[in-house]
Formats: C-alpha cells, structure tokens, sequence
C-alpha cells in the first residue's frame, strides 16, 4: 500500500466537511423552524444561506483538484445534528428550547471552524493558494456567525430559558 501524503488527508477531509455542509444545510430549516426566537430563526435562515455558499466553494476546491465533488460520511456532525434532534424533542415548548438550539449551533460552528482552519493551512503547505483563499472566505464566515449567536445567547436567549 502506498505511504499517505499530506494531499491525500487534505482531500479526505475535503470530503468529509463536503458531507458536513451538506448535512448541516438540511438541518438549519429544522432548527430555524423549531426555534421561538425570531433573531435566532433568522440567524439560522441567514447561514442556510451562507451555507449554500460554502457547498459552492468546495465544489470549486474539488473542481481544482480534478475531483467529483462527493461527500465522505462524517460521525461527528452526525452526532453533533443527533443532538440537536433530541433537544428539539425534549424540550419542545420549553423556554430551554432555544437555549439548547443556540448550544448545539455553536457546537456546529465550532467543529466548522476547525475543519476550515485546518483544511486553509494544509492548502498553504501544499501550495493551493486558491483553495487556501475559498477555504479561509468560509472560515470568517463561520467565525462570524459563531460570533452572532454568542451574542444572541449573552443578550437574550439563555436569559429567556432562566
């Protein structure tokens, strides 16, 4: 068997947040649906948006390396999307609710965020700086949004579920 190259764990994780962002497109419907908070349904709406985006980008970072854009099943934002599920259930008509909805975005936006991070400075070290570029215009992007529902929590939601 071949040795592994950092090009090739970049591609698997390529994969891997390609599945993620897919996944995770589906769910901010249901958790922008579920939530009582209408800033906090409109900061899920507002990254379902972005999101689209982010698919966009690692098409193109698959189109650079000569790949078919395909995803890699990813346990974690599995896990991650599971617990958000369960929260909805449990606590449906609690004031926790949009609490336990803003945790588990955050705990997206920060699995996100490494993925990205990791993924822009492995592109650096292989020499794409395009791919590096798209990798890090995502990254702000998560990080942003990571911003914007900590401030939501500070300033209203976890407040409400007290």
């Amino acid at each position: 068997m071949p040795e592994k190259k950092l090009n090739d764990l970049f591609y698997d994780m390529l994969k891997d947040i390609y599945f993620a962002e897919r996944q995770i497109l589906k769910s901010l419907p249901k958790l922008a649906k579920a939530a009582h908070s209408e800033e906090l349904r409109n900061a899920f709406l507002k990254h379902r948006d972005e999101t689209e985006g982010q698919v966009e980008r690692l098409q193109q970072i698959f189109e650079m390396l000569g790949k078919r854009a395909q995803g890699k099943t990813c346990e974690a934002i599995n896990g991650i999307l599971e617990e958000g599920q369960e929260i909805i259930e449990e606590y449906k008509g609690s004031e926790a609710l949009d609490a336990g909805l803003l945790a588990g975005g955050q705990a997206v936006e920060h699995y996100e965020m490494a993925r990205y991070g990791t993924l822009k400075n492995w592109a650096t070290q292989l020499g794409m700086a395009d791919a590096a570029n798209l990798l890090d215009e995502t990254l702000q992007e998560e990080k942003k949004t990571d911003a914007l529902l900590t401030q939501l929590a500070q300033s209203e939601v976890n407040r409400k579920a007290a």
